[in-house]
């Protein structure tokens, strides 16, 4: 694969990048921010009714964080996925398998989903407002950012792994057996690093759990949209018009 073409690819995943980006603001909107509001109501309650900002005024209103900020943030952090991504791809296209760009584009983003999402989020999940110690939280961002790392690194050599297993087991065993060496790896990282468990006796239960499953949503259309809209532009352009599968109203003409 030369320079321009992976320079195409970065764009075109950066762009894949923001239209998983609008589907998933769509999903933080309409199904994270309901549950953000019914917490910070119970927050208000706790706190007597008002926020304490410590006597200075709000810089940013609810409504702004809820709307401009929510899609600043989402679209942002779907650009920077879609252009990680898409280099992650360039590295993987060819080397994990007899796979085409839509199914190279699928792993990476089930691999991206598990590795810098879901693996942190099993062992730190999200927490909505009202919930969590402050004088922890710069503990637990640089611990659930470490997990990440690890995750991701731990990833990378289970595919490694694999590849070094799949000549003496063949692709199925080795594919197995990286991944047990992976789960293994990552347990032992859940054992050997801190656990918080901040939760208040009084925070609704049903409330956390919509909560954090709200944002496990928004990763998961995020990583998938991006999977497909990504694969389907890196199919156009490295795989030639002349064989790509033709539809069925092209063959009739």
């Amino acid at each position: 694969m030369n320079t321009l073409s992976v320079r195409a690819l970065l764009v075109r995943g950066m762009l894949a990048g923001l239209a998983a980006g609008a589907a998933a603001l769509l999903v933080a909107y309409f199904l994270g921010e309901s549950r953000v509001d019914a917490a910070i109501a119970l927050e208000e309650h706790a706190a007597g009714g008002h926020h304490d900002h410590g006597g200075e005024e709000e810089l940013v209103s609810r409504a702004m964080q809820a709307t401009g900020g929510l899609a600043t943030g989402v679209l942002v952090f779907g650009v920077a996925v879609g252009g990680i991504a898409a280099i992650a791809f360039c590295v993987a296209l060819g080397r994990i398998g007899r796979f085409g760009p839509r199914a190279t584009a699928a792993f990476v983003a089930l691999g991206g989903l598990i590795a810098v999402y879901v693996v942190p989020f099993l062992k730190y999940p999200a927490n909505p407002p009202a919930v969590g110690d402050g004088d922890t939280i710069g503990k637990r961002t640089a611990l659930f950012f470490l997990l990440v790392l690890l995750s991701v690194l731990l990833a990378v050599g289970a595919v490694l792994l694999g590849r070094r297993l799949a000549p003496r087991l063949g692709n199925w065993n080795a594919t197995v057996a990286a991944g047990a060496a992976f789960l293994l790896a990552v347990t032992l990282a859940y054992v050997f690093l801190p656990s918080y468990n901040e939760v208040g006796p009084d925070f609704p239960g049903q409330l956390l759990w919509q909560f954090r499953l709200a944002t496990l949503a928004v990763q998961a259309v995020l990583w998938a949209v991006f999977g497909l809209v990504f694969g389907a532009l890196a199919e156009r352009l490295l795989t030639p018009a002349s064989v790509r599968p033709r539809s069925a109203e092209t063959v009739a003409a």
